[in-house]
C-alpha cells in the first residue's frame, strides 16, 4: 500500500501542513472493529521517542526524582502530568567518572511536523532539559534545539538537524471529532517505543484545573508515562491532538486520559516557529461557574454563561463597560455553557481584534464590543489606597461578624477598595450561603459595602424571602455566592 507520508525533495511550510486530502479510513475487521495495521504501518515514521538530560539547575531542584503527582484543594482526584523517567540505572563496574551515567533522563515523545526537522512535543517532557535527544524510527538519534516552548498550553517546538524527513498529516479541524470516533495513540510509554494503543474519544472541550486555555479532548485511549507528547490519531491517519495529561487516583491509566487539540497545538508551533514566543487575547476579567440560585439571582433562565466576579481596572474589559455580576452568555457567537468555556476562547482571539460578547446585566440582554488586549506573562500590579487601622468586629445582621481590613490584609487579598473583614459566621444565611471566615465581603445585591454603617444600610433595604447574589474575596480570587435573605424578623 502506497504510505501516505514520504520523502520529498522540498520542506513544506508549516503553515501548509494538514491540508493534504484524507485518506480512506481504516479498513474492517470481522465484527466491524477496525484494522489499524496499515495506518500505523504509515503513520508510525512520523512519530520519534524523545529523551532529555536534567540541566544541573533542575536537579538541584529536584527534577532528577521522579515527580509526585500533583493534587488541588477542591478536586476529588489527583490530576497527573506525565514526567517521565527511565529505568533505574544500573551500578557501574568501576569507580571511574566515566563509569557513572548522566543525570536521570525523562522520556516522552513527540511527532515531525515539517521535513526539515520541526518537532512538537510537550513543554513537561523537555522542561529543565541541559540536553533533548530524538530518536526516529530508523533508529538515527539527533540532538534538538529548543526552538520555544509555551507553559500555558504545555507545548514545545524542536528542531533537529535532519531534511526530507517523514512528516505527520494535522487534520484541519478537530472540532471534526464526535464523541465515539475511533483515535489511536503511538508513543513510548514506560520507555517501549513505538508502542500503539486505540480507543474513543470520550469527549470534547474538557476544562482542566491545571490548564485554562485548552480545551482538552477526553479519550480512553491507553495512555502512560512516556506517551506524552505523542500524536493521537484518527482513521484517516491525521493527527487529531497530542497527548498529554491523565485523571487518576493510581497514578497510572485508568479510562480516562487529555490530548491536545491539533488545532490549538498547530496554532501554538506556528507562532513559537516564527516568533518563539505564543500571543494571547486577555479580556481582563475574573469570572466563574453560574449555578441555579445565581441563574435565578441575574435573570438567567438556566446556569449557563460566565459570571464575571471581577473586572480588573485599566484592563479592555474595563474600557468596554464591563461589570461585576455580568454574565457573558456568548463569545463572538459562541455559546458559554460554562465559565471555563470563555478562557479558551478570549486565547485565540488576535489582540486588537473586536470581539463581541452577549450579556446579561439585570435581566437584561446586552451586546457589548470589546477590544481585546495582549495577555502579560506577569499579573498587573493591583495596589490600593491603606485601609483604616483595625477596629473591634462588630456582629451584623445575616449572621456575620465583621471588622474593617488592615492595610496588610487588604494587600494579601488583593482588594483596592472597599470590603470587610468576615471574622465570624454563626448559623443563619451568610453560613447557609457558604461564606466563611476570613472572606472579604465586597458586594451585598450588587450594592458594595466598605463600613459597617454601609453594610447595615444595604442590608436593612433587602426584601426578605429574597435571594440576593454576595460578593466575596477568598484567598485572592472574587466569588459570587446566593444568599437568601430570611423571612423572620431582622436580627
Amino acid at each position: 500500500m502506497q504510505r501516505v507520508v514520504r520523502l520529498a525533495r522540498r520542506s513544506i511550510p508549516l503553515v501548509l501542513l494538514g491540508l493534504v486530502a484524507c485518506e480512506r479510513s481504516a479498513p474492517t475487521m470481522p465484527g466491524g472493529y477496525p484494522d489499524f495495521a496499515d495506518l500505523v504501518e504509515r503513520v508510525s515514521p512520523a512519530v520519534v521517542n524523545i529523551s532529555t538530560v536534567a540541566s544541573e539547575a533542575a536537579a538541584t531542584d529536584g527534577a532528577q526524582v521522579p515527580l509526585q503527582p500533583e493534587s488541588f484543594e477542591d478536586a476529588p482526584e489527583w490530576l497527573r502530568r506525565f514526567f517521565d523517567q527511565h529505568p533505574e540505572p544500573l551500578a557501574p563496574e568501576a569507580d571511574t567518572p566515566d563509569a557513572y551515567p548522566p543525570p536521570q533522563q525523562s522520556l516522552g515523545s513527540g511527532f515531525i511536523l515539517s521535513e526539515d526537522g520541526y518537532i512538537l512535543t510537550n513543554y513537561h517532557v523537555v522542561r529543565g532539559a541541559r540536553e533533548v535527544i530524538v530518536r526516529l524510527l530508523d533508529r538515527r538519534q539527533f540532538v534538538a534545539e529548543l526552538i520555544g516552548s509555551d507553559e500555558a498550553s504545555d507545548l514545545a517546538l524542536l528542531r533537529i538537524d535532519a531534511s526530507d524527513l517523514p512528516v505527520a498529516r494535522l487534520a484541519k479541524d478537530s472540532g471534526n471529532l464526535r464523541p465515539g470516533q475511533w483515535v489511536l495513540a503511538i508513543g513510548s510509554p514506560f520507555g517501549f517505543d513505538y508502542s500503539v494503543t486505540a480507543g474513543i474519544v470520550s469527549a470534547k472541550g474538557r476544562a482542566l484545573a491545571t490548564e485554562q486555555y485548552v480545551p482538552f479532548i477526553q479519550t480512553d485511549v491507553a495512555i502512560n508515562p512516556g506517551n506524552s507528547g505523542g500524536p493521537l490519531f484518527n482513521l484517516a491517519g491525521e493527527v487529531v491532538g497530542v497527548n498529554s495529561q491523565i485523571y487518576s487516583q493510581s497514578g497510572g491509566y485508568q479510562g480516562v486520559s487529555f490530548s491536545i487539540p491539533i488545532d490549538v497545538a498547530a496554532k501554538v508551533a506556528r507562532q513559537l516557529r516564527e516568533t518563539g514566543t505564543v500571543t494571547r487575547g486577555w479580556l481582563g476579567v475574573v469570572v466563574q461557574e453560574v449555578d441555579r440560585n445565581l441563574a435565578q439571582q441575574f435573570g438567567i433562565d438556566k446556569p449557563e454563561g460566565a459570571l464575571i466576579a471581577r473586572v480588573l481596572p485599566e484592563s479592555p474589559a474595563a474600557r468596554a463597560g464591563l461589570r461585576e455580576g455580568d454574565v457573558i452568555l456568548r463569545y463572538n457567537g459562541e455559546p458559554l455553557p460554562s465559565s471555563s468555556s470563555l478562557p479558551h476562547l478570549v486565547g485565540v482571539t488576535d489582540p486588537g481584534e473586536i470581539a463581541t460578547l452577549e450579556v446579561i446585566r439585570g435581566g437584561r440582554r446586552l451586546r457589548v464590543d470589546v477590544a481585546v488586549g495582549t495577555l502579560r506573562a506577569e499579573p498587573l500590579a493591583q495596589d490600593g489606597p491603606a485601609a483604616p487601622a483595625p477596629m473591634p468586629a462588630a456582629r451584623t445582621r445575616l449572621g456575620l461578624e465583621l471588622r474593617a481590613l488592615t492595610a496588610e490584609e487588604r494587600r494579601d487579598a488583593q482588594v483596592m477598595h472597599g470590603g470587610l473583614m468576615v471574622v465570624a459566621v454563626t448559623d443563619g444565611p451568610a453560613a447557609r450561603a457558604g461564606v466563611r471566615p476570613g472572606d472579604v465581603l465586597l458586594q451585598i445585591g450588587g450594592q458594595r459595602v466598605d463600613s459597617l454603617e454601609r453594610f447595615a444600610e444595604v442590608t436593612e433595604r433587602l426584601i426578605p424571602g429574597q435571594t440576593v447574589a454576595v460578593l466575596v474575596q477568598r484567598r485572592g480570587a472574587p466569588l459570587f455566592l446566593a444568599l437568601d435573605v430570611p423571612v423572620s424578623a431582622r436580627d
